[in-house]
């Protein structure tokens, strides 16, 4: 299948802003949170939950941890406040779409202060669906020691549906799917006994737009402080770097 660039933006995005995410425990937890409320406390039961728990994992949040926020979402022992999930969407420099999806217990508190970054970052916040109609759901996986071949084989195997499959610039194969396929290709992959580097849901733009050279850092740094606001979830952009 065609070679695509969707995995270099995501990992590039991730490598730059992980790092700097002090509260990423508490920002699982509110991850956690929001998969019960919607599925029930239920891991088998619930693949949202599945893959939030697996997200706490790779950001090191320990099992005595996950099982507190599971319990404390289903009310057990807590008074846990209803999480909400909203989307900003907005500009950064340049006119480069950004979508912000965000879980807070306060949307009177979060949506003055990410409209203020927008703003300190040389954007603007823009009215419900000005941009997000530019971005589709996906699931996007990074496979590791394996070949383009070995993957579509499991994923033939169990009859799963990938739109794209495609070979890194460092051996890794990176997969491209529906949302609805990711418990499948997941089970898949793991039935295979393939190595899944990197599994997630996000958004990825229909097209992207060529960013100049001068207005790069002042892009990043927009991203950067969105990504980094403690309600924050994950933030997307149409932008090339």
């Amino acid at each position: 299948m065609a070679k695509h660039s969707h995995w270099h933006n995501i990992r590039h995005k991730k490598a730059a802003n992980d790092a700097k995410k002090a509260g990423v425990i508490a920002k699982m937890g509110k991850l956690i949170t929001v998969a019960v409320q919607m599925g029930g406390p239920n891991i088998a039961d619930n693949p949202r939950l599945r893959l939030s728990v697996d997200k706490a994992r790779a950001a090191k949040m320990n099992a005595e941890a996950i099982d507190r926020a599971i319990k404390k979402a289903a009310g057990e022992g807590a008074t846990g406040k209803q999480m909400a999930e909203i989307l900003y969407e907005g500009y950064g420099p340049g006119g480069v779409a950004i979508v912000v999806e965000v879980l807070t217990d306060n949307r009177n508190r979060t949506a003055p202060e990410i409209k203020k970054l927008f703003e300190y970052g040389n954007g603007a916040v823009g009215n419900p669906g000005c941009v997000a109609w530019q971005f589709k759901d996906k699931a996007i996986f990074l496979v590791e020691n394996t070949t383009e071949d070995q993957v579509l084989e499991a994923l033939l195997a169990a009859d799963a549906d990938a739109e794209d499959v495609a070979v890194e610039d460092e051996g890794a194969v990176s997969i491209v799917a529906e949302p609805g396929q990711f418990d499948r290709i997941s089970k898949a992959l793991a039935a295979a006994k393939l190595v899944i580097a990197s599994a997630e849901m996000t958004k990825l733009p229909e097209n992207r737009v060529d960013i100049p050279a001068e207005r790069v850092d002042g892009i990043q740094e927009l991203l950067d402080s969105l990504d980094e606001h403690d309600d924050v979830q994950a933030v997307h952009h149409n932008g090339a770097f």
